[in-house]
């Protein structure tokens, strides 16, 4: 089985091709454009080393957030335009527990953290129980120091939220918590491809008509609206 995951939910672009046991081939970048600049020319490449054309592919994976609302509609929108003509199934994946899959052998608790801006972070806690990543608490867009409240264990942190408040983390949590490697901070489309392979293999697919990107929180645009309207 061949999966093309894509996530788009931050700054990062990251696609890849996966199977049950490999990343055949993954591509991701990291800068300040906008992911409809490059995604689709980013899948024709990968596709291409890959010697393997979308109708070669058994399904697609995507993150559909919390993260960037732009980002997330873009990469969604691409997968969905994919999915519907070819018709091959696809998963959505949650942006923190890719995050999260990304730590392995510590029995730490894993907090996973993004930039939400607005001096706010996406965050959810998992737990590496065997092979089995459990989530001890449900996503949440708040405050960073909200985010490390009533954190009393050994924790690692993960994400570009989590080091952009690294200092304020550090400060309360002290020697409790320890921060990723650099290179697990970038959410990776391989790990995407592999948490939704898990899922491929149950036929517990989404309905491509109805997935929707995980927000958590409204946009700007849809605050402003709902003020002009009560206005």
């Amino acid at each position: 089985m061949k999966i093309l995951a894509v996530d788009t939910a931050t700054r990062t672009c990251s696609v890849a091709v996966v199977d049950e046991e490999s990343v055949i081939s993954e591509y991701t970048v990291n800068h300040q454009d906008t992911h409809s600049k490059f995604l689709m020319g980013m899948i024709h490449d990968i596709l291409d080393i890959c010697r393997l054309t979308v109708n070669d592919l058994d399904g697609f994976a995507v993150t559909i957030g919390p993260g960037s609302f732009t980002g997330l509609r873009i990469g969604l929108s691409t997968i969905k335009g994919l999915a519907l003509a070819t018709a091959k199934p696809v998963v959505g994946a949650s942006s923190l527990e890719a995050l999260a899959s990304q730590i392995s052998g510590s029995d730490k608790l894993i907090c996973p953290m993004l930039d939400a801006r607005r001096k706010e972070v996406y965050t959810a806690r998992y737990r590496l129980r065997g092979l089995k990543l459990e989530s001890e608490q449900l996503p949440l867009a708040v405050s960073p120091e909200k985010a490390i409240e009533n954190i009393n264990t050994p924790c690692i942190m993960v994400g570009d939220g989590s080091m952009l408040y690294q200092d304020l983390i550090k400060s309360s949590l002290g020697p409790m918590v320890v921060f990723a490697n650099f290179t697990q901070h970038i959410i990776r489309a391989s790990t995407v491809g592999h948490i939704a392979m898990q899922r491929f293999k149950s036929n517990d697919t989404d309905d491509v008509r109805r997935i929707e990107p995980f927000y958590i929180r409204k946009s700007d645009a849809e605050k402003n609206l709902r003020i002009n309207h009560s206005g």
